[in-house]
């Protein structure tokens, strides 16, 4: 079973404990003929209860026609018309602490991004699917700005779930990489928060308990220098907040990972030899570590998955495929469901 079917798996199991009903997406970008034929394919699998696609009506039915696209049961909002007054002073009520004026609330909320965030804020639907056709930064300056981050979390970042050949690694070959996309030298604060929002998403998708490593250049002690001062620190601020998942750091990635070499270097360690969720100490490890695992290691990766925010929304990349789109669709369906 491949990762995608593992979610959909997942979906169904959670589905059956929620009295059989699913949840509701909205997607931004209905100008883009990608994001079309997702929505057509996910209501042919069937994965939601309720999709919303936001653009003009008249442009998104003609799109629909030209391509051969069917969408039967999704609702189409104008994000430059619908509700405007409405959404709009709702901007302004969480904005103007900041200084945003009624008249720049009312020019925002247009925008496709700000609009669908409100639409996840308001319990419209459960989350948002975007970036097709903009970038990540606006994506998650629309996110923070109108969700907000996840009570206790200060830190918006990413995981990359990473299935690699070798099942004796993590959960059968199953690793989250956090955060390898979005907070380039996080604070011992930061990553504290990085690492209890990894836990929960790694919880939510896998069903499995994390294990979380807090990955260093060295184990326990076997080197000294500021760079392992962060971690140890982050280990600190983990135990002041009586975090409920099984971490340990300062490790090296061996340490983690491999058994044998955690008796050697970390014999006391709950989490050597057995991690599923690496920390890494910054984004140049991160993402350097999750391209040459993929690249040279034949690993199939899955992200960036944003964590950190109070409702779930996740980004594309911008060459997405509307296959690509339909599966991170469903992970953020996974996401909401508690």
């Amino acid at each position: 079973m491949n990762f995608n079917q593992f979610i959909r798996e997942r979906i169904k199991k959670c589905k059956s404990e929620n009295n059989g009903k699913s949840k509701s997406l909205v997607f931004p970008e209905g100008y883009d003929v990608r994001t079309l034929e997702a929505i057509s394919k996910i209501e042919k699998e069937g994965f939601t209860e309720k999709i919303i696609v936001l653009g003009e009506k008249d442009k998104i039915l003609s799109d629909c026609k030209v391509n051969n696209i069917n969408l039967k049961n999704v609702e189409i909002r104008d994000n430059k018309k619908d509700n405007i007054q409405e959404y709009a002073h709702k901007l302004y009520e969480i904005r103007k602490h900041k200084g945003m004026t009624e008249a720049e609330a009312e020019n925002t909320i247009k925008n496709e991004l700000y609009y669908g965030a409100m639409l996840v804020r308001e319990n419209i639907v459960d989350g948002m699917v975007g970036g097709a056709m903009n970038t990540t930064a606006n994506v998650l300056r629309a996110a923070i700005q109108i969700i907000g981050t996840a009570q206790g979390i200060k830190t918006v970042s990413s995981s990359f779930m990473m299935i690699v050949k070798d099942h004796s690694f993590g959960a059968n070959g199953k690793l989250f990489f956090s955060d390898a996309a979005v907070v380039p030298d996080p604070t011992p604060e930061q990553l504290a928060d990085i690492t209890i929002a990894s836990a929960t998403l790694w919880k939510k998708l896998t069903g499995e308990e994390p294990i979380v490593a807090l990955l260093s250049f060295s184990t326990k002690g076997s080197a000294s220098h500021p760079m392992v001062d962060k971690i140890i620190q982050t280990y600190k601020i983990l135990t002041q907040r009586n975090v409920n998942f099984k971490f340990d750091g300062e490790l090296q990635a061996d340490a983690a990972l491999v058994k044998k070499v955690a008796e050697q270097k970390a014999p006391n360690s709950v989490v050597g030899g057995f991690a599923n969720v690496l920390i890494f100490p910054d984004l140049n490890a991160g993402n350097i570590s999750y391209k040459l695992v993929q690249r040279l290691g034949g690993a199939e990766a899955y992200g960036p998955l944003l964590q950190g925010l109070a409702k779930p929304v996740n980004d594309l990349s911008r060459g997405c495929s509307s296959d690509d789109i339909v599966n991170v669709a469903a992970i953020t369906v996974l996401e909401c469901f508690e």
